[in-house]
């Protein structure tokens, strides 16, 4: 089978551009596909073409630099597409698309997955309610559209990321009314000396808590919020002590607030890869289940190659140099020529922010107290209405892995496709059951990776071509 080109690259954030990028310069036909009409990712995800102006910070400019570097190279870039199919025929990887509201299929000599991350917002009571938003889906609506999520918020979650949106909540004007951290001061001080790998990261996270010190903001350390209340909007925030397992001790206290930024870390977003045909292996300091990969992008199904979060939560700065490895592996394959400095200089360079990025990634790791906070009628599944009670049940009757819980319950069947859910459940049971951590795999991933409108599924398809039999005689 003749393929559309020598790579595809599925995704198009800091990994997969960069990716795209240096296999292109080796001369390789590339097609770049991403869900976002520009380039950039969720760490650096482009304005919305309404904002005709906006403050300038790091994020912002290394977006604008990686979305020329993709308008200048040889790429062929197909934003506001979804990829929902991934099969391997003859050889050949084939991919099956959704642009606009048109299916299309294109083939691929080697594939490249950068899918990112995922982030994970464990289930406390009232975490469905109006204006309780994730910490990455705040990061999105200050970068695309620059709006606040409310007048006074409350910013808690474990690791740099609650940092972030506490400092970019107030550099956009916003109030914050206290920030609450499961993390100890004494974690992030044990965190400085593998951190202290990338001197620059490490300084940018000191001036953020810098600043919110010196402006009198409140910093819960070892505190995590425990239950939302509010039934159209939130009206007040309730948080607790934590023991070091994150379970709640002590007094219940109250904040009141009209919004809350919440986020206990990010998961790799692996779909696709076990689509294409990896299996999947735990790895509690990459964020949880991934796909064996080598530093350089490479896996252990032929011309298939994974970077970025996807293949482990090691941060924007290790994904650019991963996706770089990855497109060299790419094209070496293909014939280009491989300058062993340039390979030996990004080996090193991944080294060093891979040590950082488990840095911050062992202080946003969920731990088992959380397990303690959910209710019985807390909502577990969103997309179903499947409170902790249902899931439990379920599980005692059996259930003991997120296929079955999924088929008994449809827990993963809705339209997110288990993204918000199946971590939560994973856990749940672990703990109801009494496994250990990391014991009960995600659920195996169906086509499509991503919802599609039935019409574009059903095509130009006429039933009247149908061909029915005519009616039995009586």
């Amino acid at each position: 089978m003749t393929a559309d080109c020598d790579i595809a690259v599925l995704g198009a954030g800091p990994a997969g551009a960069n990716a795209a990028i240096q296999a292109a310069t080796g001369g390789c036909s590339v097609v770049l596909l991403d869900e976002a009409a520009q380039p950039g990712g969720q760490v650096w995800r482009a304005k919305s073409t309404s904002i005709l102006s906006a403050p300038a910070n790091s994020e912002s400019k290394a977006g604008d630099a990686l979305r020329r570097a993709v308008n200048q190279s040889d790429i062929t870039h197909h934003g506001s597409t979804r990829v929902w199919q991934i099969e391997r025929v003859d050889d050949v990887w084939r991919l099956y698309l959704l642009q606009g509201n048109q299916t299309e299929k294109m083939t691929a000599r080697a594939l490249i997955l950068a899918t990112g991350a995922r982030e994970f917002v464990h289930p406390i009571p009232g975490w469905t309610t109006p204006g309780v938003h994730g910490l990455a889906g705040a990061t999105a609506l200050f970068k695309d559209a620059l709006i606040l999520p409310g007048k006074n918020t409350v910013v808690a979650g474990a690791g740099p990321l609650a940092f972030f949106v506490a400092s970019e909540i107030r550099r956009l004007g916003g109030q914050i009314a206290a920030v609450i951290t499961p993390n100890s001061r004494s974690e992030w001080l044990r965190a400085i000396p593998a951190m202290s790998a990338r001197p620059d990261l490490l300084a940018r996270g000191a001036t953020w808590v810098a600043d919110l010190m010196t402006s009198g903001i409140p910093i819960h350390w070892r505190h995590a919020v425990t239950a939302v209340s509010g039934t159209s909007q939130v009206d007040a925030v309730h948080f607790q002590r934590v023991s070091p397992d994150w379970s709640p001790v002590d007094k219940v206290r109250t904040l009141n607030a009209d919004s809350l930024c919440l986020g206990h870390g990010l998961i790799p977003d692996t779909q696709a890869a076990q689509l294409a045909g990896l299996e999947l292996t735990y790895r509690a300091e990459l964020g949880g289940w991934v796909a064996r990969v080598a530093p350089d992008g490479i896996t252990e199904v032929k011309n298939l190659f994974v970077c970025g979060d996807g293949a482990g939560i090691l941060g924007a700065a290790a994904a650019v140099v991963q996706g770089r490895l990855a497109g060299l592996a790419a094209a070496t394959g293909f014939g280009a020529q491989r300058s062993e400095n340039l390979y030996q200089q990004l080996l090193s360079q991944h080294a060093r922010a891979a040590r950082f990025g488990r840095a911050a990634t062992a202080l946003a790791l969920p731990r088992p107290g959380l397990n303690r906070v959910a209710t019985p009628n807390t909502i577990i599944c969103r997309c179903e209405s499947l409170t902790l009670a249902d899931i439990r049940d379920e599980i005692r009757t059996g259930a003991t892995s997120t296929n079955a819980v999924k088929a008994g319950l449809r827990a993963g069947m809705g339209p997110c496709g288990g993204r918000y859910c199946q971590t939560a459940v994973s856990r749940l049971i672990e703990h109801t059951a009494n496994l250990p951590e990391g014991s009960v795999a995600p659920p195996t991933p169906r086509p499509p990776l991503r919802p599609v409108p039935l019409s574009a599924m059903a095509d130009d398809f006429n039933y009247d071509d149908l061909p029915i039999s005519k009616p039995a005689p009586l």
